[in-house]
């Protein structure tokens, strides 16, 4: 999964204080100046999420405009998770 952090240049993980990640540690790459990619890391699992918040330092700090999830239990060998990342990113 790094190699994935690193080549969609996610933010280093941080802990979500806002209570929409359930407290774990999340990282995000912007889309643009509202719109992010978050990863949600619980225990060895990640969810990748779309969301929407008014300035990226509201990112863990306050609950999002919209959140949505996009994969649950990110696989990077299965294709259909790395084209969810490829549509927004790329």
């Amino acid at each position: 999964m790094e190699n994935v952090f690193k080549y969609y240049e996610f933010s280093p993980f941080f802990l979500d204080t806002s209570d929409s990640f359930s407290g774990h540690e999340i990282c995000y790459s912007e889309l643009n100046d509202t719109h992010f990619l978050i990863f949600e890391k619980n225990n060895d699992a990640y969810n990748l999420y779309v969301s929407r918040y008014l300035n990226k330092k509201d990112i863990g700090v306050n609950a999002p405009e919209i959140l949505e999830l996009l994969v649950e239990n990110y696989d990077k060998s299965i294709p259909a998770h790395r084209i969810m990342i490829k549509q927004y990113l790329h």
